[in-house]
């Protein structure tokens, strides 16, 4: 039995996911979040979740930086983003970063139900209306770099750059971790090589590219 978890802070657009998803697949079974800390949480007690409906604007995720969180610490679990977004450069930039697929928030349900069904059978899914300017949207350079950098770190060291994005000391992290300072100091020297960085500011901007404005606040402001 297939596992699913959707990610979204609004209940009626999860009360819809999970409708279109139990039609999509038959004996499915889903679990919910609504923030990313939820997210990982949920990974970390199951170890059986196979594919995430990941909204890019919840919160404690702005952008590509949760997609890419769960694409270290959880390689295995497969990631469809879900956003109002649909810029095809957006989209391009999702799936160097990892991501299975992309559903923008104005598919219809069909398309919900072939991405969750396409994704489960291991094949990439996109809209029929993004595919060609998808296509078109060149990887930069930057990205694709960025992307293998943070893929190369371990998931307990993707977690320290996590918290020194967010301004944690040293002695913070390794309470919040509870593993010892010295572990933490550690998990920087291979940060800062790994992401060709010389100091924690360095290494928490890198975290910060990934962020992305979100276009449902921009119509709301």
């Amino acid at each position: 039995m297939p596992t699913l978890l959707i990610a979204d802070d609004h209940p009626l657009f999860r009360a819809a996911l999970r409708g279109a998803a139990a039609d999509a697949v038959a004996q499915l079974q889903v679990l919910e979040a609504e923030s990313l800390d939820g997210v990982l949480a949920a990974l970390e007690s199951r170890g059986d979740v196979d594919l995430v409906l990941l909204d890019l604007h919840m919160p404690g995720n702005h952008g590509l930086a949760g997609l890419a969180a769960i694409r270290a610490q959880f390689p295995e679990v497969a990631v469809v983003v879900v956003s109002a977004n649909d810029d095809p450069r957006v989209v391009r930039r999702a799936l160097d970063h990892g991501a299975a697929g992309y559903l923008p928030k104005s598919s219809g349900l069909d398309e919900l139900r072939d991405a969750i069904r396409s994704v489960l059978a291991c094949e990439q899914w996109l809209p029929a209306s993004l595919r060609a300017a998808v296509a078109r949207a060149q990887s930069s350079d930057q990205d694709t770099e960025l992307a293998a950098r943070l893929a190369s770190l371990s998931p307990q060291q993707f977690r320290v750059l996590t918290l020194v994005a967010q301004g944690l000391l040293n002695k913070q992290i390794a309470d919040r971790l509870e593993v010892q300072e010295r572990t933490v100091k550690a998990h920087l020297s291979a940060i800062f090589e790994r992401l060709g960085v010389r100091n924690r500011t360095q290494a928490g901007v890198v975290l910060r590219e990934l962020e992305l404005s979100d276009p449902s606040r921009q119509l709301e402001a």
